[in-house]
This record gives structure tokens, sequence and C-alpha cells, in this order.
């Protein structure tokens, strides 16, 4: 597995409030996490940054994961404690009151990938099967749209489309969805934070994903497109990608 993590602060905001990053284990395998932060005066890049460096910490202290329950068991404790850290350091400080983050997280083996979220930050996979989304957000105006209350239209415009229902950090427990993947050399993943998402369509992503560019080429275009579109948002991405041929510089687990 390989993979390009990139970034952007966008065109309006002050700063970035998302993060994430690649990390192997000791054992060689791939853990892949995007977070969009959320709360004032900065808080968000707090909540953001912590479960980035908690989830790593983790990771890299981690026994190799042999099974997909183990690597669910592992990301389901993960997650909680992360959740727990995050919850009482906002407690200690004033400041960060309500401070919160999106995540979305992959652990990659040979043959599967789990993958782990809470919020709005979603994974996508291209495959055999084609480009399809694999989680759902946890927002207000996507339990509309599955109630049919809303079109998926609607929904883009809605006028509390940033309400998110889970977070992480944000109560003393939360839960979140873990599924599992089979994987195979070829196939691509897509982490991202709404950034990307509410300026890029799915069809548009679609295009990037498959293209055969190199992945770093491919992440900064999808970038760029979102900033062209306004850039109202910190824009984040994550492309990991089966590959059994290895070029110099490249990672793999």
């Amino acid at each position: 597995m390989q993979g390009e993590f990139l970034t952007d602060r966008g065109k309006v905001r002050n700063y970035n409030e998302d993060a994430g990053g690649l990390f192997y284990n000791f054992h060689g395998q791939l853990l892949a996490i995007v977070a969009d932060g959320m709360g004032g005066h900065q808080a968000g890049d707090v909540a953001s940054q912590m479960a980035i460096s908690l989830m790593e910490e983790k990771w890299l202290q981690s026994n190799k994961v042999n099974s997909i329950e183990e690597a669910e068991q592992w990301l389901s404790k993960a997650i909680a404690e992360v959740n727990e850290s995050i919850y009482a350091y906002a407690i200690q400080k004033p400041e960060y009151e309500g401070m919160g983050t999106t995540v979305v997280v992959i652990v990659c083996t040979d043959v599967f990938t789990t993958i782990s979220h809470i919020g709005d930050s979603r994974c996508y996979v291209y495959g055999e099967n084609g480009f399809q989304q694999i989680t759902e957000d946890h927002s207000l105006v996507n339990e509309l749209v599955r109630s049919g209350q809303i079109s998926k239209d609607d929904a883009e415009h809605h006028p509390r489309k940033n309400v998110l229902l889970r977070a992480l950090g944000t109560e003393k427990t939360v839960t979140a969805d873990i599924q599992t993947i089979e994987t195979e050399t070829g196939d691509k993943l897509l982490l991202c934070s709404d950034g990307l998402t509410n300026k890029v369509s799915d069809d548009e992503l679609a295009e990037f994903i498959k293209s055969s560019r190199d992945a770093k080429e491919i992440g900064q275009d999808m970038i760029d497109l979102a900033n062209e579109r306004g850039g109202e948002d910190n824009i984040t991405l994550l492309v990991v990608y089966h590959d059994s041929t290895l070029k110099e510089g490249d990672s793999s687990c």
C-alpha cells in the first residue's frame, strides 16, 4: 500500500483546522487518517491535531493486525480512547470547550481495508465495481435524505448542511461506524474532508481517481479545483492505493 496526503488552507480561512497523515507500524502495515476540526479560537485545530497524533502513537505501538476482527477491534478501542482524551482536554481548558473533529481512518493490509469514521469526512473506493462512497455522513442533511424528507439535490444547498450529528471529542462517549472491504492490486481509496466534497462532485472525483497519473498530481488537481470554485473551507485528502510496482522513494506495506 502506498499513499499521498495533501492539505490546503483554502482561499478564505485564516488557518487550517484539517489534519491527517499516513503512518506505518513496525510490521509495515498502513494507517491513513483525515480529521476536520471544529470549534472557536482555533480549538478545531487542536482537536484535529490531537486526533492525528494520538492515533499515530497508538498505531506505532500496535501489534500486527492478522484478521478483520483484530483490525475492527483495534480501531474501535483506539477511537474510543482518543475521544475520551480530547473530551477530557476540552473540559480542562475553558477556551477549548465544545471542540471536536470529524475523523475517517483506515487500516490497510494486503487483502482487506478496515474503515472507521465519525462525522462527514469521507472514504471512497475505486476498484472493479467502479467508484463508490463507503462512508455515510453523520450529518443532519444526510439524515434528512435517508429519511426521504429532502432530495440529494436539496441537500447540496440546505442552510444547515454543516450541522453534524456526531463528532469526535464533543461528548464523553461516541460510536464510530466501522466496516471492512476486500482490496486488491489496482484499487484506490480516497479519504477527504468536506472542503473537497462540497466543491467537487462524486462524478468529478471518480474521473480524477481513475487517472493513471501520479497520485500527488491528482490530489493537487482536486484541491486546485475546489479552490477555483471558492475555496471557502480547508481542503484535505489522502489517496491510498494498491500497486505492485514501486517507484524509487515510494513506501509500501
